[in-house]
This record gives structure tokens, sequence and C-alpha cells, in this order.
């Protein structure tokens, strides 16, 4: 069984779209998403430097889009589940048919906006803490005043709050964690501060004509399976100031009987906990258009479900 799956905010880097528009076709599909939303993404995905695409309201559009650019060019896929963490959810509603690229495009647009609104509001940020067990890393965190605002499994736990708050924990790592590193985003995603964002996102959402989803969607929200388009986005709306649980969706894919797991451009994140939380499954992570015969192999040798 074959699970397709989108990365979240970080993962992109400088020139990373750059491959892809080489594809026939690419570079017209995202001048066309650009000019839907507003927002230059070829220039962003080819040109920006780090900083530039750390920015919310660029990011978020920027993966969303080469997460459908990539998927785009691996072809014909059936998968047995679709998932996505954080903004990748967006990503995973359009593979399985919710909203159409477009609609996935203006809604992401919109909630990048908004949360970098929100974001401007108090300085904040998030740290990953590698290691550790989370019966002892979840109750550190909430004495520092932090929210575990994704529980990622296989060791992870990304910590969120305000930049004093981070810098405390720095200074006081839980017990069992080995490292506390800062992520490349500009805020306190899936906690409260973000609470802003949600009225926006749900004035936007009113405006949309989900279809329910074609393949099993995974939810970030608890890891089940969400049959139902109007629930899917209501999901994604809530999600933004809720803990992003991939531990949980990880759990479902193994009940489901994972064998074969795709992360779309840009991979690495994603494919990188599968190995340590699924062993045995087999994995390829999209980062240029050279993985892409990788990737068609194990579709092609991946049973669905």
């Amino acid at each position: 069984m074959l699970v397709l799956v989108a990365p979240g905010q970080g993962a992109q880097t400088p020139g990373f779209l750059t491959p892809w528009l080489e594809l026939p076709g690419a570079a017209d599909r995202v001048a066309a998403w650009s000019d839907a939303i507003g927002l230059d993404l070829a220039h962003y995905g080819t040109k920006a430097d780090a900083d530039e695409i750390r920015d919310t309201a660029v990011a978020q559009p920027l993966l969303v889009a080469a997460g459908l650019l990539s998927a785009t060019a691996l072809g014909e896929v059936s998968p047995g589940a679709v998932a996505g963490h954080s903004v990748g959810e967006i990503t995973a509603a359009a593979f399985a048919g919710v909203l159409d690229d477009t609609a996935a495009l203006r809604l992401v647009r919109t909630r990048g906006l908004a949360m970098a609104e929100a974001a401007a509001i108090t300085a904040t940020g998030m740290s990953a803490l590698l290691g550790g067990e989370p019966d002892v890393v979840v109750p550190h965190l909430e004495k520092l005043g932090l929210t575990p605002a994704n529980v990622n499994g296989a060791g992870q736990i990304v910590a969120a709050g305000t930049l004093e708050q981070l810098a405390a924990l720095a200074e006081d790592k839980p017990e069992g964690v080995r490292r506390v590193v800062p992520l490349k985003v500009a805020g306190a995603f899936h906690t409260h501060h973000m609470a802003p964002a949600v009225a926006t996102l749900e004035a936007a959402a009113k405006e949309l004509s989900p279809a329910d989803p074609a393949v099993r969607y995974v939810s970030n929200k608890d890891g089940q399976v969400v049959t139902g388009g109007a629930e899917v986005i209501a999901r994604l709306v809530g999600q933004v100031a809720n803990p992003v649980r991939w531990d949980l969706c990880m759990e479902t894919f193994k009940e489901l009987g994972v064998t074969g797991l795709i992360e779309v451009c840009p991979g690495g994140t994603l494919t990188g906990l599968a190995k340590r939380a699924l062993p045995g499954v087999r994995t390829v992570a999209l980062k240029t258009p050279d993985d892409l015969d990788a990737a068609r192999t194990l579709v092609a040798e991946t049973t669905t479900a």
C-alpha cells in the first residue's frame, strides 16, 4: 500500500524549484498559479534567498505549488492514502480531489498571509527537540510556557512559543533530549498565537466547494481518516492553531498496511521520520526530477489498497 505525503514549512531551500520548471508544461502551470494568487512563484522558487522564502506568506504557497508540480511530473498514481504535514495538508487535499489545484493555491495564499499577520503580533518561533520521551518532554515544555506544536514521532517534538521561551528551552533541555534546533519559520505555528488566522480562514472556507476525498485522507488533528470534504476543510482551518500529530498519522499508515511512501517536493523531512518510525517501509523523497524514476519504480512495485 502506497502513501503519498507532502512536507510542511521549513522544507524549502533557495532555488529548489529551478529544475522542476524545466519539465514540459511546468513553467506555464506555475505562471497560471502565480496569476491566480498574485505571487510570482517562479521568482521565489528560483531566485529568492533564504530570508525571502522564510516569509510565511511566500513559503506556504511555494511549498504547495512544488508539491503539486512534482506529483504531476510523477504521473498516474493511485495511492492507498494521502497526508501532509501542516501546510502540506492543503497539498494532500488537492491530491485527494477535495480541492482543485487553483483552489488549493488560493486557500494557501490566504493561510500564509493570515498566519504571517498573526506572527507579527508577537516575536515567536519554533525549535525541534531531537531525542527524549514524550511523557518527559511535553510536561517540560509546558512548564516553560511552550506548546508541543508538532509531535512528529521518531523521537522528534517541535516546541513553539515566544523567542524568550525558546531561549530558556535552549538553556534548559528536557532530560533525554540530545539537541534543540531552531527552525526556519517565522512564527509559533499550531499554537494559540495563530488564533487570529483561524477567523480569516473560516471566512475563506465559506467560498470553497469541496468534494469528498477520492482516496483516504489522513488528518494531522488525530491521525484519523476523514471521508467528507467539508470535514477536511474544517480541520484545515482549525489545525492552524492546534498541534500537528504526525506521529498519529504514521500510526494510521502502519494500521493501513503501508509498504511504500513517496514524499513530494521538497522531500526529505517526512521520509526521514518514516525511516525511523516505519521500519521496512520503502521511501522515496522527490527533491529534484532526478528522483522521479525511483519514485515511479516504487509506484509500479507497490500494491495499492
